[in-house]
């Protein structure tokens, strides 16, 4: 019974947030909607100049306007009550607000895990099969491809969001965080959580195996594939089309891996608070520019686009 009057009065969570010096507030606020804008800016913008130009209308750009959008979505998952909570003296969110937060976070996390396996497939197929890549890389493939990763990733966030919010909760109701995580929130729980901590690494440690297994098969192929050609300048061109999406896939598995996998002894909460400002915040800013930068058709779409201004 005491059980079910602590649950019964927990209908809000307090996010600790990053820090609770006055004097930081102020500089995070700047820092993180500045981050937020170059987000949203970045990555709208290039689905908006994918969508528009001619010239990147290919399955590797389909995909890459995906990411996008699905980035500046899963940084809105986040940003946007980060900065609010940094305005704020009272940093609360409801329960259903928590469980929304948390279902979208691991959703579109998840997502792009997948959906980077299938840039790394359409970048094997588009390299070790050039002739057949146009009617093996379909519309109606490179459809499945996008709402597969989309369907498995919200399902894989169901299965967490479901079996957390199933819990009892207790006062004080303090998510040590900036935002939902899954960790923080398990750990106001008033009951046992060991199956749910071993349902997480267990569904997490799956997905980071089999997207990265299948992102590693595929450049082992590219890698064969290219060192069969003869010219030095064929085999640049051929890994030129790759450079982009490895540096994408090294920093977001790369940051994902660091914060989840790593030995927790001797780590703090300000260090993984620090790790989820990275991916969940940084990473997101990243990608557009990774992909824009180190691209020459994105380059001169760009330059198009302005000259037809």
């Amino acid at each position: 019974m005491a059980e079910e009057n602590q649950t019964k009065q927990v209908t809000e969570f307090t996010l600790v947030g990053l820090t609770d010096n006055p004097r930081l507030q102020a500089p995070l606020f700047v820092l993180f909607l500045l981050i937020y804008f170059i987000t949203l800016a970045g990555n709208l913008g290039m689905v908006a100049l994918i969508r528009s130009s001619s010239q990147l209308q290919s399955p590797m750009y389909f995909f890459l306007s995906n990411l996008s959008l699905l980035d500046a979505c899963y940084s809105s998952v986040v940003a946007p009550r980060t900065l609010m909570n940094l305005l704020m003296e009272k940093k609360t969110i409801s329960l259903a607000g928590c469980a929304t937060q948390l279902f979208f976070f691991i959703g579109f996390g998840t997502t792009e895990c997948f959906l980077l396996a299938a840039m790394a497939y359409d970048r094997y197929v588009a390299i070790c099969s050039p002739l057949l890549y146009p009617s093996i890389m379909s519309p109606r493939v490179c459809i499945v491809l996008m709402t597969s990763s989309y369907v498995l990733g919200l399902l894989h966030s169901l299965v967490h969001t479901d079996f957390t919010f199933r819990l009892p909760f207790c006062q004080p109701a303090k998510v040590d965080h900036f935002y939902c995580d899954l960790m923080p929130v398990l750990a106001l729980s008033c009951s046992d959580t060991h199956f749910n901590r071993h349902l997480i690494f267990g569904l997490a440690g799956l997905v980071e195996m089999v997207t990265i297994s299948a992102i590693l098969v595929s450049y082992i192929f590219i890698l064969s594939a290219v060192s069969k050609i003869s010219s030095a300048k064929g085999r640049h061109k051929a890994f030129s089309t790759c450079t982009s999406h490895l540096a994408g896939v090294t920093i977001f598995h790369g940051s994902i891996l660091a914060l989840n996998f790593r030995p927790q002894a001797g780590t703090t909460l300000s260090t993984d608070k620090i790790f989820a400002v990275f991916y969940s915040l940084v990473v997101p800013m990243l990608n557009p520019l990774i992909y824009s930068l180190r691209n020459r058709e994105v380059k001169n779409a760009l330059k198009e686009f302005f000259m037809w201004k």
